[in-house]
Order: C-alpha cells, then structure tokens, then sequence
C-alpha cells in the first residue's frame, strides 16, 4: 500500500517542556478515561443473565458438540460470530482482522476459566479451508443446521434484510449483509447455561489492538478515503488487485439484490 509522509508543517511543533506540559494535561484524561472503562466494565458484569432454554447443537471437527461441549472444562465461553455465509468464496476481512488479533490468545483466556470459539453459518469444510489458508488454530464450529446464530442477532434472511423493522445491535437496522458480526458471553453452572452479555457493530472496536495502535500515531486510522474500512484486505490478499468482499461477489446469490 503506498505511503505517504506527516508534514510537520502541518502541525503545531513546540520545546520539550511545552510538549510535556501538554502531555501530561492528556495524560490526566487519559487516567479518567481508564477509570471510566473499569466502571463500564464493572456493570457489563453485573447485568442480569437469561437462561439458555434452546438445545443447540454445532458441527465440529470432532463431531456434533451442543453449547454446553463448547465450554469445555470451563465455566465461561466467549463466542465470535464470524461473517461466513454458506454461498461466500470466503470468511469476511473484517471478521479475519478480529481473528488475527484474537488467534493467539486463546491459551491466555483458558487461564482465567474462559474458553473462546468461532462460530459462523457456513458449512465446516469452507470454514476448516479458510482458516488453513490463514493459518489459525482457534477453535471454530458452524451453526448451519442450527438457529444459534439467527438467535444472538447475527444471521438474517434476505426477506428480513428488506424488512424496515428488522434489528442488528439492539436499536438499529442491520447493514444489507446476510451475515454481521458479534460477541457473545455465556456463563455455566452445574445444571444450566445462562447468556450474560453480546456486544456487535462498533463494540467490536475495543477488541481490535492494532486500531488503538494507530490511534496513538500521527494520522490515526486514516480512513477519510477509505470509509468501510476499505482499505482492509485478508493479511495474504493486500496485493491482490481483483479483491472483492465476499458478499459483493455474485449479487443476488452471495448477498441480496441491491434495494
């Protein structure tokens, strides 16, 4: 991707103890800003929970595994609700860019009792394919012959897309996509499997380390010409001139006709 340079001329340029002075003023908002995501982390935790009263069962590389199989020896599960539909060439960039990130960690969560899995629509060998294209070794199950991910607010029928009253994200309309992406947290106890938080669209943000990264950096995420995050590719199709995203492949078959 071609770079391009951060004049200083246009930006303020200033001594050592003006900067300081400067950054430390930022640095007492930043302090705020952190005691503030504690907060907010705090009341994500106390929500109440609903009791899972749906069997689900997900096809897995070793076979059928129901929810309560996905947590493993562990008390609580993360899922990630990959954007593959079952007519896509392959999983979503924005998704992929999540899982690069997410990848791993995996062994880490396992040691503070969670256990993460994928879960998307599309049949397990595109998905068991696309993620040894990536080289991922995360867990990842398909939902095709189950509601699950129709359930958490992720899946939707092309008929649902075009109705003006259908929800993504709680209060809004889902984008024209069949597939949109999400987080979900369960919690298990000896009898029952409980649903405590999810979390979808621009929540989805925090869990993206290498945009925090950018954010600290003179042009930010630099995406004014690239709105979408258009700019973003598979990490092995950035040099790839014909990318097209999955769902814009065959319209009318990869994804609804446009309205």
């Amino acid at each position: 991707m071609t770079s391009t340079s951060t004049p200083a001329a246009a930006h303020r340029v200033v001594s050592r103890e003006d900067w300081l002075q400067a950054r430390i003023s930022l640095l007492a908002e930043e302090k705020e800003l952190t005691r503030r995501r504690d907060a907010l982390a705090r009341k994500v935790r106390d929500l109440p929970w609903v009791k899972i009263e749906r069997q689900y069962t997900f096809d897995a590389p070793t076979g059928k595994q129901s929810l309560a199989d996905l947590f493993g020896p562990h008390s609580q599960l993360i899922v990630y609700h990959f954007m593959f539909d079952p007519t896509w060439s392959q999983g979503c960039k924005s998704c992929s860019f999540v899982a690069d990130h997410y990848d791993g960690i995996i062994v880490h969560l396992a040691h503070r009792d969670i256990s993460f899995v994928t879960i998307s629509q599309a049949p397990l060998e595109k998905l068991e394919r696309f993620r040894t294209r990536m080289g991922w070794t995360f867990p990842w199950v398909s939902a095709a012959h189950t509601d699950f991910n129709r359930d958490f607010g992720v899946s939707f029928t092309d008929q649902e897309l075009a109705d003006d009253k259908t929800v993504y994200n709680f209060n809004r309309q889902p984008y024209p996509i069949r597939e949109l992406p999400g987080v979900s947290v369960f919690a298990k106890d000896d009898r029952d499997i409980y649903h405590t938080y999810s979390t979808y669209a621009r929540g989805l943000d925090k869990f993206l380390a290498a945009y925090q990264y950018m954010d600290i950096t003179p042009k930010g995420r630099d995406e004014a010409h690239t709105p979408g995050m258009g700019w973003l590719r598979h990490h092995d199709r950035y040099d790839d001139p014909s990318f097209v995203d999955p769902w814009a492949e065959k319209p009318g078959v990869t994804g609804p006709l446009p309205r």
